[in-house]
């Protein structure tokens, strides 16, 4: 620092300084070396910064200074350069044999950083002492050698860097940052006193027993005058930073701007803290532990498991690369094969065998082939020359998929019955004939052979037959209104057909349009309005995927044609708000989730079942939790386990035992931990959109059941493999006609 005096003296020296004498000579600490000499060292202070302070700081600053010069050539461009590592460990060594700080890498790098400071300032002022004149612009004469300063420099470094800085992109360079110093907003008036210093005299003056002032204090105390006056503009900044650091947490000031920057509106440079000066740096101010490095072993472990995961992508690739070779080899077989190929197939839904062509041409299974347009597989297009296929009946067992399902990752056929694959349209051939049969006495149990007549015809008998036998068991249950659906001939949906009338010919034929309806707090445990736009009601009427608005009008109809009135029924089955508890929101705000659900529970003082329709983003399940006994019933269309969602299954068992808690209950410790959770068998969809048809059908024939228990295998009055269409229609019709009844569209 006594070299920056020195420089400022030099640089009101008169332009011919060769011909008169300069009084005072170059500083090169001689008294530090006299003590050193006589092994006489000297202390110096560290803040809580880690910032050099102390009456030796000032000493120490010119001393690096005077190594520098000594060490470093002027002709070094990049401070970072390896080349000067051997002459970076020399000026390190020297200052420890004269200054009492401690060896550690910390300690280094702070005082190896001043160092570069020095080498920059020094490089400046040999420029702008020789290269330029008094308006700082660049001579055009070459400068003389200076003499002064010959035991630092040579004459061929000397060459060398007036070289450097007469370089174009170099003067660009000052231009630039010259005209950018020149005129402050902010100027900083404490000349080489420096933050930490400055700090440390205003702590030593007011007496105080902080360790360390906030950067925007240390910043606005270095803006005032000797007179002790204070700018509007940096008030003004100062009291910004006041409001600021009222609603702004340490964490949020740390990982994003400080409080200074945000009020300056200036970015934050990486490795340094505004307001605070050299040496200081995020980490230091606001003591956050680095993270920790991985160990030799983390790291072995990490690269192994890349491995295993690399090594199983070459092999899934390689295998797919083989089923599209034989997939192409199938169509070249195909095309040479005698076998009259059906290229053309009937629109909808048909019976149809299917095909392989590798190793051997053979008939490897039995199902339905979906030829409908804009149809999609597992909601991804279909791959060309494919259409979609339902395996119903296998008779080759090891036989492969042509494509492989990467959803449920199934590659054998075996594997796939009673799910939709990719099937290559040469390989699928139309049956002449459907088989039919007669209905076979296995309580309703689907026969995937069964014609679509003799479908209907089972359906319009079992319907009457399971009222029947339901309203004798239970004199007292309201059964469930049954569409009347005819014996004979194409089932007609006359409630769908006259609600899609009456919604053509109303406001609601408009897009945007809603109607509100009114979700009483017995439902759900508080007031609401669900809304109903016509793109839930096209849903409806076109098949498709449903939203949360549909399935809680269907919770409103179970409530309003069974619970409404019968304290039995109302007070056993319970419903959960899929709006308020559903995959976006428990990843969001899982507290008040589980707050919800504990609440919900609370309401109760008898067994009861909660029915909670649960949205995974793409696909409805049903949750049937009954808290008092710790059982979760699970049914999937899908037949999926509970594992694959991770977050809903900590959500419900965490509810639980809140509830548990707060209801005072004494579990035995063998169950403490364990709440059961069972997979209830029930019918499986088969296409990719019928998810949330399922949940609403499930949830009216537990209620209709008017029991708390589901068995395992499901209810023997409703148990079959997969619901038909017809049975999916029959919970629309029920749909669309509470939607004509509570007149929610009108004319």
């Amino acid at each position: 620092m006594a070299s920056d005096q020195e420089n400022s003296q030099d640089a009101n020296a008169p332009d011919d300084t060769s011909e008169k004498e300069i009084t005072r000579g170059i500083t090169i600490m001689k008294s530090i070396i006299r003590d050193r000499d006589k092994a006489v060292t000297y202390n110096v202070n560290w803040n809580a910064d880690n910032q050099l302070i102390g009456s030796n700081a000032a000493k120490l600053a010119s001393y690096i200074g005077t190594l520098v010069r000594m060490h470093i050539p002027i002709t070094a461009t990049r401070w970072s350069n390896k080349e000067l590592g051997s002459a970076k460990d020399k000026i390190w060594t020297e200052i420890l044999r004269s200054f009492n700080i401690e060896d550690t890498t910390i300690r280094k790098k702070y005082i190896l950083q001043l160092a570069g400071k020095r080498h920059r300032g020094w490089r400046t002022f040999l420029t702008n002492k020789y290269l330029k004149d008094k308006e700082k612009k660049f001579v055009e004469y070459d400068p003389e050698y200076p003499v002064k300063y010959a035991i630092f420099i040579t004459e061929e470094e000397w060459v060398a860097f007036v070289d450097q800085r007469r370089d174009e992109n170099f003067k660009k360079v000052s231009a630039t940052n010259r005209e950018r110093a020149s005129n402050p907003t902010y100027a900083y008036k404490k000349g080489r006193l420096g933050y930490a210093r400055l700090e440390e005299k205003i702590l030593d003056e007011t007496k105080s027993d902080a360790t360390s002032l906030p950067p925007h204090v240390l910043w606005k105390e270095a803006r005032m005058g000797k007179d002790g006056t204070v700018r509007d503009d940096v008030q003004h900044i100062y009291d910004e930073c006041e409001t600021l650091s009222q609603s702004i947490s340490t964490a949020e000031d740390q990982e994003n701007r400080s409080v200074l920057s945000r009020a300056l509106n200036v970015p934050e440079y990486p490795g340094r803290v505004r307001g605070k000066g050299h040496g200081c740096t995020p980490t230091s101010l606001y003591k956050n532990p680095r993270r920790r490095n991985p160990s030799n072993q983390e790291v072995m472990d990490t690269l192994q498991a890349l491995q295993a995961q690399v090594l199983q992508l070459q092999k899934d690739n390689e295998r797919y690369r083989c089923m599209e070779k034989c997939s192409s080899q199938l169509k070249e077989t195909s095309e040479k094969a005698s076998i009259n190929c059906q290229n053309k197939f009937p629109e909808g839904i048909s019976s149809c065998q299917l095909y392989l062509s590798s190793p051997t041409y053979r008939l490897v299974g039995k199902g339905k082939v979906h030829n409908t347009s804009g149809d999609l597989l597992h909601h991804r297009p279909l791959p060309d020359g494919h259409l979609k296929v339902s395996v119903d009946v296998v008779l080759d067992k090891d036989a492969l998929l042509p494509i492989p399902d990467i959803v449920s990752e199934t590659t054998l056929l075996r594997d796939a019955i009673g799910s939709f694959v990719a099937w290559p349209l040469d390989l699928i051939f139309i049956d002449d004939e459907t088989p039919t049969k007669p209905a076979s006495k296995d309580n309703g149990i689907l026969r995937h052979n069964e014609s679509v007549a003799s479908q209907k015809e089972v359906f319009a008998q079992g319907s009457q037959q399971l009222s029947q036998k339901i309203g004798s068991r239970q004199k007292n249950k309201r059964d469930l209104p049954v569409t009347s659906l005819p014996k004979k001939g194409a089932f007609v949906p006359r409630y769908q057909i006259s609600l899609e009338t009456l919604v053509d010919s109303s406001d609601m034929a408009t897009a945007g349009a809603i109607r509100l309806l009114d979700m009483e707090e017995d439902i759900f445990g508080y007031s609401c309005t669900e809304t109903i736009g016509k793109e839930d009601l096209e849903h409806i009427f076109r098949h498709q995927e449903l939203g949360v608005g549909v399935i809680h009008t269907y919770i409103r109809f179970l409530y309003d044609n069974f619970m409404r009135g019968n304290d039995q029924l109302s007070n056993r089955f319970r419903f959960v708000s899929s709006s308020l508890v559903n995959k976006a929101l428990i990843c969001r705000e899982p507290d008040s989730c589980r707050e919800y659900l504990v609440k919900r529970f609370m309401a109760s003082s008898t067994n009861n079942l909660y029915l909670w329709p649960y949205n995974s983003g793409c696909h409805w399940l049903l949750l049937a939790i009954d808290p008092l006994k710790e059982v979760v019933y699970f049914l999937n269309s899908i037949d999926g386990e509970w594992t694959n969602y991770p977050d809903m299954k900590q959500l419900v068992d965490t509810s639980i035992k809140v509830f548990r808690s707060q209801r005072q209950a004494r579990v035995p410790r063998t169950k403490s931990s364990n709440i059961t959770w069972i997979k209830v068998q029930c019918p499986l969809q088969r296409n990719s959109i019928d998810c949330g048809y399922f949940v609403m059908r499930f949830m009216r024939e537990i209620i209709n059941m008017n029991q708390i228990e589901i068995p395992i295998t499901y209810f023997d009055e409703y148990k079959c493999a997969h619901y038909t269409r017809l049975q999916l229609e029959q919970i629309k019709e029920e749909l669309c006609q509470y939607f004509i009844e509570k007149r929610l569209i009108s004319i």
